[in-house]
């Protein structure tokens, strides 16, 4: 899937995502993954369902799905570059994941977000109704050293 809009280009193409530029931006920007090994942002990639916005060729925002394609998908990994926020390119972003070929008939979509609960919302995400029945195992500052 490849559309290009108002000068952005959107791909689901894993060969354009350029894993320098995503690696920088998680482990320096982000407030997740701070400090993210290089090894380990190639790995996440070539195991997700990447999307990549580009502008003249340059990567400028990223998400990934972790998904079987079959029942589960988990999001991670969404950014867009700060100057080019507020022009809408989350909410084109959002709305080419969710209906991407490869996620649908899946009986769970998940995320974790610690400010985006407004653009996530508008896309059928919501707080868990039962959150007592998820758990997990959080590995706290994981790649700071």
């Amino acid at each position: 899937m490849e559309i290009n809009e108002n000068g952005f280009v959107f791909s689901d193409d894993i060969n354009k995502i350029d894993s320098v530029a995503v690696h920088h931006y998680l482990s320096t920007a982000s407030y997740w993954a701070q400090e993210i090994p290089f090894e380990v942002v190639v790995k996440s990639i070539e195991n997700s369902l990447c999307f990549g916005i580009y502008k003249d060729g340059k990567q400028i925002g990223f998400a990934r799905w972790v998904t079987d394609k079959a029942t589960f998908a988990h999001l991670a990994d969404v950014y867009i570059l700060e100057q080019y926020r507020g022009l809408g390119l989350s909410k084109k972003l959002m709305s080419l994941m969710v209906f991407h070929k490869d996620l649908q008939g899946l009986r769970r979509y998940q995320l974790a977000t610690r400010d985006a609960h407004g653009l996530y919302s508008q896309y059928g995400f919501k707080s868990l109704e039962d959150p007592e029945t998820m758990m997990a195992i959080v590995i706290k500052n994981a790649y700071k050293k």
